[in-house]
């Protein structure tokens, strides 16, 4: 299908990636685009309740929960890979607290990859990806399950390492769950620091995307809303970058960032 052809969510969003480097898919939207009802939301989200903790935020003092696993993904076919588990690691001089560090991090669990609803998220995302670089034939799309605890008297902070890039082409943070929480206002930057796009997601399904090559992104700590319970943010971050691109792209050299 020719995505820019009608003026469609997709389309609308390929082309705000193009030219703005951001754009926010709202709930509705995103959850039409997923074919997923009430029941699969609530299987998908049911995920998070199987997460570990993540001893490297913990080091910075944010309680976060998550997974992490990678696949290789193919849009014009609709193929979808699990790739082996490796270690995670970002690109030096993209993010200040883990330049070069191996994470390790427990791998995926069989339910979750093969979940219908993962399974459309990453196909949607590689649909948005080719605007940013249509001479991707698979991309390699790394996959965050999160959950970011705050104590009934503390916060929970998302990204303890402030604004930053991760070193690909597309990220993205979809929302699965919130409870109890205040803040998490998500941001994409330019590189002078203006804000492009700020947003707090706060209904399930809505989905942040954004040009990782030229923008930045943070998010503002969480908090309980009532301050006898605790507060939790679930959210799917996803990132993809190029794996394999076109004979002829290979031989004219890789597209630069906007």
């Amino acid at each position: 299908m020719d995505e820019t052809a009608v003026t469609t969510p997709v389309a609308t969003a390929r082309a705000s990636l193009a030219t703005a480097g951001a754009h926010l898919l709202p709930a509705a939207a995103t959850r039409s685009l997923l074919a997923a009802d009430e029941a699969a939301w609530a299987r998908f989200a049911a995920h998070w309740e199987e997460l570990s903790p993540d001893r490297y935020a913990a080091e910075q003092g944010t309680c976060r929960l998550r997974r992490y696993g990678q696949f290789a993904l193919t849009p014009a076919t609709g193929q979808l890979s699990h790739l082996p588990h490796l270690p995670f690691v970002q690109p030096d001089r993209t993010n200040p607290l883990y330049d070069g560090v191996d994470r390790h991090f427990e791998p995926l669990t069989d339910a979750f990859t093969a979940d219908p609803v993962l399974r459309a998220v990453l196909a949607l995302l590689g649909r948005l990806a080719g605007a940013l670089d249509p001479t991707v034939t698979t991309w390699n799309a790394k996959v965050h399950p999160f959950r970011v605890v705050a104590a009934a008297d503390g916060a929970g902070n998302p990204t303890p390492e402030g604004k930053h890039q991760d070193g690909v082409t597309l990220v993205s943070s979809l929302l699965v769950h919130r409870s109890n929480a205040t803040g998490g206002r998500s941001t994409v930057y330019a590189p002078d620091g203006r804000e492009l796009l700020s947003v707090t997601l706060d209904e399930p399904a809505a989905l942040l995307v954004s040009d990782d090559r030229s923008t930045l992104h943070g998010v503002s700590p969480i908090r309980p809303l009532d301050p006898a319970r605790t507060a939790h943010r679930d959210v799917l971050v996803t990132t993809l970058i190029p794996q394999i691109r076109s004979a002829r792209s290979r031989a004219a050299g890789p597209p630069a960032g906007r």
